[in-house]
């Protein structure tokens, strides 16, 4: 849905809430036959719900508050009814529209016809279950109870719709654990709206200047303990050094956006700055001098990115990272760019007697896209973009590409010959495995060339499909070497290769870009894979390429537990398959690939696989 649409969609919502609230408050207020003993009532009750308001209590995560100025309406609900409730919802709305003037109109209105929605829902299914308006007694608690559940979906409902319709979704929607602090939270709205419901019954204006009183000293108190709480959160939080976030608030925050920008497609963007010859500058000025370095230039960074509200941290030593939500590749690196030549003007004592003669820093940008799958990957490519970087002679800025990962053939060699001894370990406990690994990688060795990849994809594919099945080291010998149908149970353990695969793979950093190979090879296409059921694109291309191969060989090799396919019937599985198992674009080239390469004297394959439309 275009973001124009969607800007469409709350205008129209906006106005219902506004013309339904409007109808509830005049079909339901009575402005004309209220008594003044009543008007005196109703005045008071008002300026108890301003004063509430004003006291309201933040929570949080950030922009999240409690006002107890509902607990107010709902005594007001339960002992006079609706039509001096939304008098005094009206009455308060007008004065705070009058004091409140930064806040926009709108918000004023939407606000005011929230709470007429609310107001009548609460009182008509209090009045729906029994209740008895003015009556305090234990036959109206059912009632009480499911008045506030519908007063509390009705606040939940309206504000959900209202980001959904505005393209953006509630802060915590999906978090199991604010969800239970509201309905604590609303709980204690029911229990003091009984409390003042009983005071007012009893002493009218006595009971509610008590209440009013208790409430908002037990307001301050809460926003005491807060602010304590908060500050020592706060310390926590950040590096003592520089006064940055630590690397524990990076990583946890960093999950936090992955996981929005994830599900809500928003862009979002991480830098990973490192300061150029730090340690000559340490070496010649020594430590103290350092610190102090890092302090500078933890402080620049903040002043830089006050205004964007980017989360700032020491990522380690002289390394440093920005998270960047809402933000594209193209904007963070221009205002990385700026930052990079704002440090190059700004002198600091001692940087002339780095070679550079000047502050500076090497960065890498990686923008989130849908292939990328956890947070760690997004910071092994700006950990591959930073270092790129640095190999272009330091003091730049690269955004993450595909084609500007440094090749090193003689490092391929070195890590070839360790994904080899790493693999003859099966050769002692699972023969299959061993052999099953060898003819994948001939297969993508073969296969890659006639894809359009980078040589870094190239080698990644070969490496990984050499590797892929590391993880069944750790299955039980008598399960790997069974003859016969797998059990349930056991066929659960053999699912658990893929997480037991990576961890092995992870324990080695040079081997990260492994690691979606090692994890994600058996996901498949139409999300009825494992280990996490991604979808489509979701899986990186690799994986799906690799997921085609391995497959094909398992079909067509000898093996403990399934019989054995001819090359002509593992292609026609693997375009019956294609879009739901398997990618249809790679499923259509590898066939093509097995056909030329290896049934060149088939010149026909059958045509019933023809008909898979996924592939056409």
């Amino acid at each position: 849905m275009s973001a124009g649409c969607l800007k469409n969609y709350v205008k129209w919502y906006v106005t219902f809430i506004y013309l339904l609230g409007i109808f509830l408050c005049f079909w339901k207020a009575d402005f004309f036959t209220q008594s003044v003993e009543d008007w005196v009532l109703i005045y008071m009750l008002s300026a108890s719900i301003l004063l509430l308001s004003y006291f309201t209590i933040h929570l949080p995560p950030k922009d999240n508050s409690f006002s107890m100025d509902s607990a107010i309406y709902l005594a007001s609900i339960f002992l006079y009814g609706i039509s001096l409730t939304i008098n005094v919802l009206f009455v308060s709305i007008i004065i705070e529209l009058m004091y409140k003037k930064r806040v926009a109109l709108w918000k004023h209105i939407f606000n005011f016809s929230m709470y007429c929605l609310m107001i009548v829902g609460a009182y008509y299914s209090f009045i729906l279950f029994g209740g008895k308006i003015g009556e305090i007694n234990t036959h109206n608690l059912f009632p009480y109870m499911i008045s506030l559940l519908v007063y509390f979906s009705l606040n939940i409902l309206l504000m959900f719709l209202f980001f959904f319709f505005s393209g953006q979704m509630f802060k915590g929607t999906f978090d199991m654990g604010i969800l239970k602090e509201a309905c604590i939270s609303y709980s204690v709205t029911l229990l003091l709206s009984l409390v003042l419901t009983i005071l007012l019954k009893e002493q009218r204006f006595f009971g509610l200047f008590l209440f009013t009183i208790l409430v908002v000293l037990l307001s301050f108190a809460f926003r005491k303990f807060l602010y304590l709480y908060q500050d020592v959160s706060e310390r926590a939080n950040k590096d003592h050094l520089t006064g940055l976030y630590n690397h524990g608030f990076f990583k946890e925050t960093l999950n936090e956006y992955f996981s929005d920008a994830k599900k809500l497609q928003q862009p979002f963007c991480l830098a990973l700055l490192d300061l150029d010859d730090f340690k000559k500058y340490n070496d010649r000025n020594g430590h103290l001098r350092g610190d102090a370095l890092l302090q500078f230039f933890g402080e620049l960074l903040k002043m830089e990115t006050k205004e964007k509200k980017y989360v700032v941290a020491r990522y380690g030593g002289e390394e440093f990272a920005i998270l960047m939500p809402n933000t594209r590749k193209e904007e963070a690196f221009s205002f990385l760019d700026r930052l990079r030549k704002k440090a190059n003007d700004t002198y600091f004592a001692g940087v002339e007697h780095i070679p550079s003669r000047c502050l500076s820093f090497s960065c890498g940008i990686v923008e989130y896209e849908s292939g990328i799958y956890e947070s760690g990957e997004l910071i092994h490519r700006a950990d591959q973009a930073l270092y790129y970087a640095k190999a272009q002679g330091k003091n730049n800025v690269q955004v993450y590409n595909e084609h500007n990962i440094l090749l090193d053939t003689i490092q391929f060699k070195e890590e070839l010959d360790a994904m080899e001894q790493k693999l003859k370990i099966f050769l002692s406990k699972d023969i299959y495995t061993y052999r099953h690994s060898k003819r994948v990688f001939k297969y993508a060795l073969e296969f890659c060339e006639k894809l359009e990849l980078t040589d870094h994809e190239r080698q990644t594919l070969v490496l990984g499909a050499l590797i892929h099945d590391i993880g069944k080291i750790e299955v039980p010998r008598d399960i790997l070497n069974k003859e016969g149908k797998l059990e349930r149970h056991e066929w659960e353990i053999v699912k658990k290769h893929v997480t037991w695969g990576k961890e092995i793979i992870a324990a080695e950093k040079q081997f990260d870009d492994l690691i979606p190979l090692v994890e994600l090879h058996h996901e498949r296409y139409d999300g009825k894979g494992y280990p996490y059921g991604l979808k489509g694109e979701e899986i990186p291309k690799l994986a799906r390429i690799l997921c085609i191969i391995d497959s094909f060989d398992a079909m067509t090799t000898e093996r403990p537990y399934q019989r054995t396919k001819t090359f002509e019937e593992a292609v026609s599985e693997i375009m019956r398959c294609a879009g739901t198992q398997f990618d249809p674009f790679y499923a259509k080239l590898f066939t093509k690939f097995i056909q030329e390469k290896y049934l060149s004297r088939v010149h026909e394959q059958p045509e019933k696989y023809h008909d898979n439309k996924a592939v056409q």
